[in-house]
């Protein structure tokens, strides 16, 4: 993959941005900012995105309509393999997140337009200082390494990557993609909340990871489920104020 990269010092969004662009820039584009003032995560969250971290979004167009789902995935697993880079062992989330000892160093944002292109937003806390609150727990690279990060550097490691994982998604190696999500899976035979997307949440353990990128899930009360579109939180039932708070960016 050729990548066309576009530097901004400031921006609302990089998805945005690349959504703005998308139909009229060549695939491979990226949009990179310092700093995103309206960063955001699922479910319209806000991502806090100061200088210092690495926020970015790449311009895909994939020739299969079916593999739109795993896209997620390759970016999580081009973060996670760059880490390792460092030394540092990430794990992957379902779907979008990725931990160091459970907690958050990077996020994966995927949107697109039907027949037209797909975006995958990746945000990194690298040399910034993350945002702990209740509801999650944040790491960076420069905590966990003690000592700063070239930024450039880990953007340029990343695209490495995703080319690779891209080139196995285009040429429908898609089991390949699931395989290797399946050893990064932080959630495998973890109890965990599943929440799916309408304020309602059940607790349950986690089996497996589906070939169609779906979380399989057995709750509480022995029905085994498939998590599509939902979230799911590694918190307990306990630390929950409301079932209409969400636990992650």
């Amino acid at each position: 993959m050729k990548w066309h990269i576009v530097h901004l010092t400031t921006v609302t969004s990089t998805n945005d941005y690349a959504k703005e662009i998308a139909e009229d820039v060549p695939e491979g584009t990226v949009v990179w900012a310092d700093i995103q003032i309206k960063g955001r995560g699922r479910w319209g969250r806000e991502w806090y995105s100061p200088k210092g971290g690495l926020w970015f979004s790449v311009i895909l167009k994939p020739p299969m309509v079916q593999v739109i789902p795993h896209v997620v995935f390759i970016g999580a697993l081009a973060v996670v393999d760059v880490l390792s880079e460092y030394g540092l062992e990430g794990k992957i989330k379902w779907p979008n997140d990725v931990l160091i000892h459970d907690k958050k160093i990077a996020g994966v944002l995927v949107e697109g337009k039907a027949n037209s292109y797909v975006i995958i937003g990746i945000g990194i806390n690298v040399n910034n200082e993350p945002p702990n609150t209740e509801e999650y727990e944040a790491i960076s690279m420069k905590e966990e390494l003690g000592r700063e990060i070239l930024i450039e550097e880990v953007l340029r490691k990343i695209l490495r990557r995703l080319s690779y994982w891209y080139s196995l998604l285009t040429s429908g190696r898609i089991a390949d993609i699931t395989a290797q999500v399946r050893k990064k899976n932080a959630l495998a035979g973890r109890e965990v909340l599943v929440f799916w997307g309408d304020g309602k949440f059940e607790s349950g353990k986690v089996l497996d990871i589906e070939e169609d990128g779906s979380l399989k899930v057995l709750l509480k009360n022995g029905q085994i489920r498939r998590l599509v579109f939902g979230e799911v939180s590694l918190r307990s039932m306990k630390t929950l104020n409301s079932p209409m708070i969400y636990p992650s960016w």
